[in-house]
C-alpha cells in the first residue's frame, strides 16, 4: 500500500509520532500507522471485522490531532473499510484565540 500510495505522488510516513492535545495542552503521543500527505490516518487491522472499539479508537486520534480523516481497513477473510471524519474547527479557533 504504501509504494502505491508513493507511487501516486503521496507523501506516507509509518508509524509516524503524532502528538496528543487536550485543551492545546500535550498528553501524550500516537502512532499512526500510516499518516498520508498530512491529512489522512490509516490505521490497518487484521481481524476478523471491524469493530466498534477499532473505529472508537480512530475517531479519538481524529479528536486528538488536528487531522481530519481517517481510514479504518481491515484485511482478512473479507476486506472491508470505514472512513471517518471529524471536523476540527473547534480546535482551529482555539488556536487562533492564543
Amino acid at each position: 500500500m504504501v509504494i502505491e500510495l508513493r507511487k501516486m505522488g503521496c507523501k506516507v510516513l509509518q508509524q509516524k509520532n503524532i502528538k496528543v492535545y487536550y485543551e492545546n495542552e500535550e498528553v501524550g503521543d500516537y502512532y499512526a500507522d500510516l499518516l498520508v500527505d498530512d491529512l489522512v490516518i490509516v490505521e490497518l487491522k487484521a481481524a476478523e471485522a471491524i469493530h466498534e472499539d477499532h473505529e472508537a479508537q480512530l475517531i479519538n486520534y481524529l479528536k486528538a490531532t488536528e487531522i481530519e480523516v481517517g481510514l479504518l481497513l481491515n484485511f482478512r477473510k473479507k476486506a472491508e473499510f470505514k472512513r471517518k471524519v471529524f471536523s476540527n474547527t473547534r480546535k482551529r479557533n482555539e488556536i487562533s484565540q492564543k
